[in-house]
C-alpha cells in the first residue's frame, strides 16, 4: 500500500522516529539512508541486542550471537567479520555497512570501560562489585527477581526495589537488561 503523506512530511516523521526512538527498527533502504545521513551509527564491538535489532534483516538470534561473541572477547574489525560470524554472504550486509562503526579498543582503554551487569542473571557476589550496591541491596535484587520474575527494564527495577531517583541515576551506568 502506498503512503499518501507528502514526501517531506513523511520524511520528517521518519526523521523524528529515528532520532527519538532508540528501539526503532529500520524497515527499508530509504530508512537506512536517512539514518546514515543523520549520523546514526552502531559500534559493532559494543552493540547490544537492541542495537543490532535496529538493522533490517537481522534476527534476534543473530543479534544475540553477535553480542555473545563480543562479550566473549571477539573483536569485529570490518563488515566481513560480521558476515563471517553470522555465516552469511557479506553482500547481504553491504546496505548497512555505513551504519556500523568498527572502533578499536586497546587493553588500556578496555580497563576504563564500565562493566555492565544484567541484574536478571547476576549473583549477589557480582552485584556487590557494582559501585553503590552493598550486600543488602544485592540480596534484595536477587530475592525480588526470584520471587517476582525478571526485571523488564530500569524503571521496573527502580519501582520494584523502591529505589530513589538519585540511586538509579548512579546505577544506570552499570546495569544492562
Amino acid at each position: 500500500m502506498k503512503n499518501w503523506l507528502p514526501l517531506n512530511l513523511r520524511l520528517q516523521k521518519l526523521r523524528t522516529k529515528l532520532l527519538n526512538d532508540p528501539y526503532y527498527r529500520l524497515q527499508s533502504g530509504e530508512e537506512v539512508q536517512l539514518a546514515i545521513q543523520l549520523g546514526i551509527q552502531i559500534d559493532a564491538n559494543q552493540a547490544t541486542v537492541d542495537d543490532w535489532l535496529r538493522l533490517p534483516g537481522l534476527s534476534i538470534h543473530q543479534a544475540r550471537s553477535l553480542v555473545e561473541l563480543s562479550r566473549s572477547g571477539v573483536k569485529f574489525y570490518c563488515i566481513e567479520d560480521i558476515a563471517a560470524a553470522l555465516a552469511i554472504p557479506v553482500q547481504r550486509l553491504q546496505p548497512i555497512k555505513l551504519l556500523l562503526n568498527f572502533v578499536y579498543y586497546d587493553e588500556e582503554s578496555l580497563d576504563c570501560l564500565v562493566p555492565l551487569v544484567n541484574p536478571n542473571t547476576a549473583t549477589v557476589e557480582n552485584l556487590t562489585k557494582i559501585p553503590f550496591i552493598d550486600l543488602s541491596l544485592a540480596q534484595a535484587v536477587v530475592q525480588n527477581r526470584l520471587s517476582a520474575g525478571p526485571y523488564r527494564n530500569l524503571v521496573d527495577f527502580q519501582r520494584r526495589l523502591e529505589l530513589p531517583a538519585d540511586a538509579i541515576a548512579q546505577l544506570m551506568y552499570y546495569l544492562r537488561f
